[in-house]
């Protein structure tokens, strides 16, 4: 007899026959299973509470009753602890079906492609910063609240690594500052606004999130002691190279405080020129010309006043992508089960803020 699982792309619940019937065999941590164990060894035993007149007998099904429980409790309470999932890709649909019921939503996603391990992978670093972000300023309201623990969650997880690494500290002051901006104006506009949770919750995250921006603005770089070649014995035309290879202003005037030599290099009006054509379009930079005192086009003032109006190039080394032909969202190396003829024709990349519209209904 077949059984309908969560996609019918994909294979159905593990059943087990026992003398009741059949029974679904849900998957659940390690840790889960062994407190199970521990309970079940128990279960045929009497267990004894107060005194010799007040002694209360817990039968079988009492025992199963608090096993239960205490799974749910389990996963109810502890932000730590996710469901992790074979697959790390999600089936996006907007409407139900008769093979599929319900919604997507956004708390199904973080679980479903494993963001948690994901910030772990340089290439999905930012990418993963940057929707955290877009949330924070537009979706934080829509929330549910198992998705506002793993939201959190995946944030502590962030402040850690670029504690521990002192990796983009800049990106991660930017979304907390974000963050914190779009919490003062929620809770000071409670009852107006939609908070999902208790305003106490929020206030204490708040806090939380003002120690995290403390901290990162106490954090010290951790001067690398290197005997071998450094970035200052390359020469002048390599040097200049890796600049070309920056798509942020920001990094550029960042590496440009490290030596003179760097210094000179980043304050090349070519430079500044070839990352506003990048990132935007001629009609655009011609209607902002700001000219320096020379009578030259100042091209990084121009890059930063662009800046203001107009979004820029988003650049990931890797990113979700959607499969048009199944409505899957997947990262690219994890891979889906596809049933076109060529997947690859069917694969599309997905900004952050595709993301975003993706569950927006």
């Amino acid at each position: 007899m077949p059984f309908l699982g969560q996609d019918w792309r994909s294979p159905g619940w593990r059943w087990v026959k026992t003398e009741d019937g059949w029974k679904r065999c849900e998957p659940f941590s390690p840790a889960l299973e062994d407190g199970n164990n521990q309970l079940n060894d128990t279960s045929h035993a009497v267990i004894l509470t107060g005194g010799d007149e007040d002694e209360e007998i817990y039968s079988t099904e009492d025992c199963e009753f608090a096993a239960k429980k205490r799974k749910k409790d389990h996963f109810r309470h502890n932000t730590d602890s996710q469901c992790f999932y074979r697959e790390k890709w999600i089936y996006v649909h907007k409407e139900s079906t008769k093979e599929r019921h319900g919604y997507c939503t956004l708390g199904e996603a973080f679980n479903r492609l494993d963001f948690s391990s994901a910030i772990q992978d340089i290439r999905r670093f930012n990418y993963v910063v940057k929707l955290l972000q877009l949330i924070a300023k537009s979706q934080l309201t829509s929330l549910s609240g198992a998705a506002q623990k793993n939201y959190f969650n995946i944030l502590d997880k962030i402040v850690r690594k670029v504690m521990e690494d002192q990796y983009n500290p800049r990106l991660i002051k930017d979304l907390l500052q974000d963050l914190s901006s779009t919490l003062c104006i929620l809770i000071r506009g409670v009852g107006k606004s939609v908070l999902v949770g208790n305003i106490n919750i929020w206030i204490c995250r708040l806090e939380t999130i003002l120690l995290w921006q403390q901290q990162l603005k106490n954090l010290q770089m951790n001067k690398q002691v290197n005997n071998g070649l450094t970035l200052s014995d390359l020469p002048l035309h390599m040097l200049n190279n890796i600049l070309y290879r920056f798509s942020d202003g920001w990094d550029i005037i960042t590496l440009g405080q490290v030596t003179p030599t760097l210094y000179m290099l980043s304050e090349d009006r070519q430079l500044w020129k070839k990352l506003c054509q990048y990132h935007f379009a001629e009609k655009q930079f011609c209607r902002h010309l700001i000219p320096s005192e020379k009578g030259h086009i100042d091209w990084k003032l121009m890059y930063f006043a662009l800046q203001k109006y107009y979004p820029i190039k988003e650049q990931y080394g890797d990113t979700l992508h959607f499969c048009r032909h199944c409505s899957i969202l997947f990262w690219k190396d994890t891979g889906h089960p596809c049933t076109a003829s060529d997947p690859n024709t069917c694969l599309m990349p997905v900004s952050p803020q595709h993301f975003i519209d993706l569950f927006k209904f």
